[in-house]
C-alpha cells in the first residue's frame, strides 16, 4: 500500500503518496532511485490517481524505486489553483526537494504523463540533481520542450501507437532530434490515455529501466 505523506509547495499543502520499498523494514536496501511522478492536465481530469500514473509508479516501485506521486495545486486536497504550468513546475521542484532530502545519495529521476511529462521533463532537464527523464505520451506539439531538446541526460519515452493527442509520427520526429542517450517503447494500439493498455505501461517502465543505473561521473 502507498504511504500518505506531507508535502508542501509554494502554494501550500500538496496531497501526495509514496510507493516503493518498505522504508520501515529493518536493513532495508538502498532504493534504486528516488522518483517524482507528475500527473496529466489538472483541467482535464488529471490526478495522481490517473491509471497511467498509478501503473507507471507501480512499475518503478517493482524495480526498487521510491516513487512520489502528488496532486498539483488545486487538484484533490492540494491547496492553490491551476497556474498554466508555471506554478505546477514549482510544485514539481518542491517534490524533487522532498525526495532528495528523503533519499540523500540516491539517484533522482523525473517522470510524468502527458501534461505531467512536460512539467517533469522540462524541470528535470534543468535540475542538475536529476539524472534521468521519463516521459509517457509527452504532448510535444502543445508545449515547449526546449530544455529536453538539448539535454544529454538519459531520456526514456513510452508512447501509444494510436495516440490522438501526440501522434506517433510527431513523437518520432521529436525523438530523432534529441541527443543520446535515449530509449523509446511503443505500445501497439494504445491511445493517449492507454485505454485497455494501462498494465502495459507498467511493463514498459520495467523493461526500459529495470537494468538501467545512473552513470557515475
Amino acid at each position: 500500500m502507498p504511504t500518505v505523506t506531507d508535502l508542501h509547495g509554494p502554494a501550500g499543502f500538496l496531497e501526495a503518496l509514496l510507493d516503493g520499498p518498505d522504508e520501515a523494514a529493518s536493513a532495508a536496501p538502498p532504493v534504486k532511485a528516488a522518483v517524482v511522478f507528475a500527473h496529466p492536465h489538472p483541467q482535464f481530469g488529471g490526478t495522481m490517481h490517473t491509471k497511467v500514473v498509478y501503473r507507471g509508479a507501480k512499475g518503478l516501485a517493482r524495480i526498487g524505486c521510491a516513487v512520489l506521486r502528488f496532486n498539483f495545486r488545486g487538484v484533490g486536497r492540494s491547496e492553490g489553483a491551476f497556474d498554466q504550468g508555471d506554478g505546477e513546475k514549482e510544485d514539481f521542484r518542491a517534490a524533487l526537494d522532498y525526495m532528495a532530502a528523503r533519499h540523500p545519495g540516491a539517484p533522482l529521476w523525473a517522470a510524468g504523463f502527458s501534461f505531467g511529462a512536460w512539467v517533469a521533463l522540462e524541470v528535470g532537464a534543468a535540475d542538475d540533481r536529476v539524472s534521468a527523464l521519463i516521459g509517457i505520451a509527452p504532448p510535444v506539439d502543445r508545449y515547449d520542450f526546449s530544455a529536453v531538446r538539448v539535454s544529454h541526460k538519459p531520456k526514456f519515452f513510452i508512447q501509444g501507437s494510436m495516440d490522438e493527442i501526440c501522434p506517433l509520427k510527431r513523437l518520432y520526429e521529436f525523438y530523432s532530434q534529441l541527443p543520446e542517450p535515449k530509449e523509446l517503447a511503443v505500445i501497439d494500439g494504445a491511445s493517449h490515455l492507454f485505454d485497455g493498455k494501462v498494465t502495459e505501461v507498467g511493463d514498459a517502465v520495467e523493461d526500459l529501466l529495470g537494468d538501467f543505473h545512473t552513470p557515475v561521473n
